[in-house]
């Protein structure tokens, strides 16, 4: 069964959140190998796969069907503040072999489970921030897309976008390497919606998916940012535009009074249980 079929089906279950998840292992410097690379959740992959393997078990069993690679920042401009810019081959390509190793655990023929390799956003954008052109983004994203296709993901998840220009120049960079290694995996498109109405980049949901709509994603939609409540009216926006599957992932949202997040495996668990008992999940 491809995810098309699936997605034909019913409702799909993504994961929830990886790094704040791994804030619970309280995890110390010598676990990222070194308080240089401490606070560099990709560095794990290669230091503490045990730790990485363990997330996305328990998001398996909570009943994701699709799980996301721990790759979020896993292009070389990101990897480049943590002087690991060498290491985006290396990275990428054990984050996406645990996930797929974890996948196929839980795999079954009437029950598959797919992962999709995370592409978040830059630490430099091409209109926010400066300092970064659209070549440089593209080739960012077409070096850590390489990698994560050679270890086997299933999907492509283009995430917290935050404006279209670096949006379309990662997307380019994905298919440049799907071209190259001869796989055309399908890709999922998510952006943030900020307090104001927009994307950090100033456009509107109507506006972004009339930027990207001709790319003919396996989906688009929203994640993160202000959380669920917020994203509602955006979400129904996008549904009434969409030819394609509409996603929705408040993957981590605003922290609590104490500055905590609480999305946990088993708060993902806790959420399926109304799909699952309407058989959508």
């Amino acid at each position: 069964m491809t995810i098309h079929d699936l997605l034909r089906t019913r409702i799909v279950v993504l994961d929830g959140a990886m790094g704040t998840v791994l804030q619970s292992y309280q995890l110390t410097a010598a676990d990222f190998g070194g308080a240089e690379y401490e606070g560099c959740n990709e560095q794990l992959n290669l230091t503490r796969p045990d730790v990485v393997r363990q997330i996305h078990t328990a998001y398996l069993e909570a009943g994701a069907d699709i799980i996301c690679t721990n790759t979020f920042g896993g292009t070389r401009i990101v990897l480049g503040e943590y002087g690991l810019a060498a290491q985006v081959q290396a990275i990428n390509l054990a984050a996406a072999q645990l996930a797929k190793e974890a996948a196929a655990a839980y795999s079954t023929p009437e029950r598959p489970r797919f992962v999709a390799g995370s592409l978040g956003p830059q630490t430099k954008t091409i209109t926010v921030t400066g300092g970064i052109t659209f070549d440089e983004v593209q080739a960012a994203f077409y070096e850590q897309a390489l990698a994560l296709l050679a270890g086997g993901v299933d999907l492509l998840l283009v995430e917290t976008a935050q404006d279209t220009l670096n949006l379309k120049a990662t997307v380019l960079g994905c298919r440049q390497a799907m071209r190259e290694l001869g796989r055309d995996v399908p890709l999922m498109i998510s952006v943030t919606i900020e307090p104001m109405g927009t994307m950090l980049g100033g456009q509107s949901i109507e506006a972004l998916y009339t930027a990207i709509e001709h790319f003919r994603p396996l989906s688009v939609g929203l994640n993160c940012a202000t959380g669920p409540e917020f994203m509602t009216d955006h979400l129904r926006a996008l549904a009434a535009l969409a030819t394609m599957a509409v996603s929705c992932h408040p993957n981590a949202g605003l922290p609590d009074e104490e500055g905590q997040y609480h999305e946990t495996p088993q708060s993902l668990a806790q959420q399926l249980g109304p799909l699952r008992r309407a058989g959508l999940g």
